[in-house]
């Protein structure tokens, strides 16, 4: 029953792609089959075999067409960094966008965000998610710090780190910066002149507690990055891109593109080797290098719903990557959760790994296939 009901589901979604000439009109499926457990789905651009969810008869055409939907786009979340805008005015954003035009990518909205902004909605922290809860958003006392660097800490500094933070000597970066009496900056100036192994503990990834003068502080030296997104004068410009994904793939738009995030070996050509060299000519303050490269873009498919949701406001059900993961059958609390970019373990993994650093320059369907392979 269900073979002959997908069957004729082929059927109609063909008819229903072309116009009465033939000509295609909607680019939905043109067909899908069910084969091992897995469906192929085509379009006239995408050909895929993924494993996805077994759907039943009355959602799978729906899903599938918004699966593929989903899949034939790459959408990426951009912006042009503050140390970018300080230049002669709109030329950083015109050399950006033509550079998209060129290689095919629209842009489908944009904006700016001034500094306070930024820094009322914690826009810049939540992008910087677990390096920032450390540095600012989570209070000592609330920190998950393991067993381990527990006892590495008190091998260091003699002090058990319980006793420390109830004796009220460790601060997260934003107290631990007012109580120097130091801005972000000074309390950079302060972290540089720490030693990994004497003064300076990792207890993580991203999760670091130095002895400063005569406080411990964690993630010293995110204060300075902050400052320069929330300081007064401060502003990015943000796009939402597009482009079809047969095209162009994501590792492409971040390799060639782009560039390499140290501009100085990014590809010839690029966004952030042009900006390099043509600085001087941009007006800009300082030379770009890898911090200050002149643009951010989502690393995939997935951050960039993730960027989206943090930047826009956008919603897992009316975001097009979004809707994708869902009829995939992956449920919005799943994807909520991966937006802070967990430890996760992936079918056939040896260990868990980063979430993004997983799903890293994939292009849309693929990084909607790989998905699945998490373990929930």
């Amino acid at each position: 029953m269900f073979s002959r009901i997908l069957r004729s589901g082929v059927r109609m979604t063909t008819r229903a792609a072309r116009g009465g000439n033939g000509r295609r009109v909607l680019g939905v499926a043109a067909g899908v089959a069910l084969a091992a457990g897995a469906y192929t789905y085509m379009t006239q651009d995408i050909v895929m075999c993924e494993p996805v969810p077994r759907p039943n008869a009355v959602m799978d055409f729906q899903r599938y067409a918004t699966l593929v939907e989903a899949g034939k786009t790459n959408s990426a979340f951009v912006f042009i960094k503050p140390h970018a805008l300080k230049g002669n005015p709109g030329e950083v954003e015109a050399l950006v966008k033509a550079k998209f035009a060129d290689c095919g990518i629209t842009v489908t909205d944009e904006g700016v965000y001034a500094a306070e902004t930024i820094d009322e909605q914690k826009f810049i922290d939540n992008h910087y998610g677990a390096i920032a809860s450390k540095a600012v958003l989570l209070k000592p006392s609330e920190l998950n710090v393991p067993d381990k660097g527990k006892a590495a800490f008190e091998k260091m500094f003699g002090l058990s780190w319980d006793d420390a933070v109830a004796q009220g000597l460790v601060y997260n970066a934003a107290d631990g910066a007012e109580k120097l009496g130091v801005d972000g900056f000074g309390l950079e100036n302060k972290w540089r002149g720490l030693t990994r192994g004497e003064d300076l503990i990792k207890f993580g990834g991203g999760f670091y507690c130095g002895k400063v003068d005569d406080i411990f502080v964690m993630n010293g030296f995110y204060m300075s990055m902050r400052a320069a997104y929330c300081s007064p004068g401060e502003k990015i410009h943000w796009m939402t891109v597009s482009w079809p994904a047969k095209d162009l793939s994501w590792a492409d738009f971040r390799g060639v593109v782009l560039g390499a995030t140290n501009p100085s070996e990014a590809a010839e050509g690029s966004v952030r080797r042009t900006i390099l060299e043509l600085y001087e000519v941009l007006g800009l303050q300082s030379k770009p290098n890898t911090g200050d490269n002149g643009v951010h873009a989502s690393a995939s498919p997935f951050e960039a719903l993730a960027e989206r949701m943090n930047w826009l406001g956008a919603s897992v059900e009316e975001d097009t990557f979004g809707k994708g993961l869902l009829a995939a059958g992956i449920p919005k609390e799943t994807i909520q959760a991966w937006t802070q970019d967990p430890q996760v373990l992936v079918q056939g993994a040896a260990k868990p790994g980063s979430l993004f650093d997983y799903l890293e320059d994939k292009n849309s369907m693929t990084c909607l296939a790989d998905a699945l392979k998490v373990e929930k």
